[in-house]
């Protein structure tokens, strides 16, 4: 997919408690391609045109399974990849109702506008400013122990073992996961192991390394969040695997 350009952002020290990345895919044909998209534990703020398509923003929910999906002609698309703690501290709501599903955002929302799919770097600088503004209530330390844990260890932890370092109880913690963003705890951690692996499979190492307990149940896990076996992942067959596709241009 030579028409396809990509381009990842990682956010400053001070966003990383709420924010994964930055991301632009944008089809520069006038032709429709069409992706996959992998679920990657992350929730995606987007705002979009194409020639097919008036400009518009969506806040995107959890993903548990691969979608297919086409990049229209001429279609750009900037976005943040937030981590879970942004649904509470920064857009203050519950996306228990958007698993694999989406939700239209006002035109305006944040101040953005279709200008501002002119230039990603300033696109970039107007979110990460935007963010910092928002961010005034302190993280409930619990909480914020919780997700470190979390994301330090890609989900490798257990439920009882993340309940134990928290001192705050597994179905507590389930219930928290389930209001909030709609799907378990532990779900949520075999979600972010899988798109830990992402880089191996790129570099074509087609064994465990993310914590898994043997090779039958990493064939297992991948199947079921890609729909397909790791070597058909990890050869990447016409770049159809979209997020496989922009780690390697990076």
């Amino acid at each position: 997919m030579d028409d396809i350009e990509y381009k990842i952002i990682k956010p400053d020290s001070s966003l990383s408690d709420f924010v994964e990345s930055f991301w632009m895919i944008v089809n520069h044909s006038e032709e429709s391609k069409e992706i996959v998209v992998l679920p990657n534990a992350t929730i995606d703020i987007s705002l979009s045109r194409s020639l097919s398509e008036p400009f518009h923003i969506m806040l995107m929910g959890l993903e548990n399974e691969a979608g297919q999906t086409s990049l229209n002609p001429k279609m750009v698309i900037f976005a943040i990849s937030f981590k879970l703690l942004a649904i509470e501290y920064l857009l203050k709501t519950s996306i228990s109702d958007l698993v694999n599903e989406g939700r239209p955002l006002p035109p305006d929302f944040w101040g953005f506008s279709q200008d501002d799919l002119n230039d990603f770097d300033s696109f970039h600088f107007k979110a990460s400013n935007k963010i910092k503004e928002l961010i005034k209530e302190k993280i409930d330390e619990r909480k914020r122990r919780l997700f470190e844990l979390i994301y330090s260890s890609n989900g490798a932890l257990t439920v009882k073992e993340l309940s134990e370092k928290v001192y705050w109880s597994s179905r507590q913690i389930n219930r928290y996961f389930n209001q909030q963003f709609g799907i378990s705890l532990k779900l949520y951690c075999n979600l972010l192991r899988f798109s830990a692996s992402f880089n191996q499979l790129n570099d074509g190492r087609l064994f465990p390394e993310q914590n898994y307990t043997d090779q039958a149940h990493f064939i297992r896990e991948i199947k079921k969040f890609s729909g397909v076996a790791p070597g058909e992942l990890s050869k990447n067959k016409n770049d159809r695997f979209i997020q496989l596709s922009a780690l390697k241009k990076q």
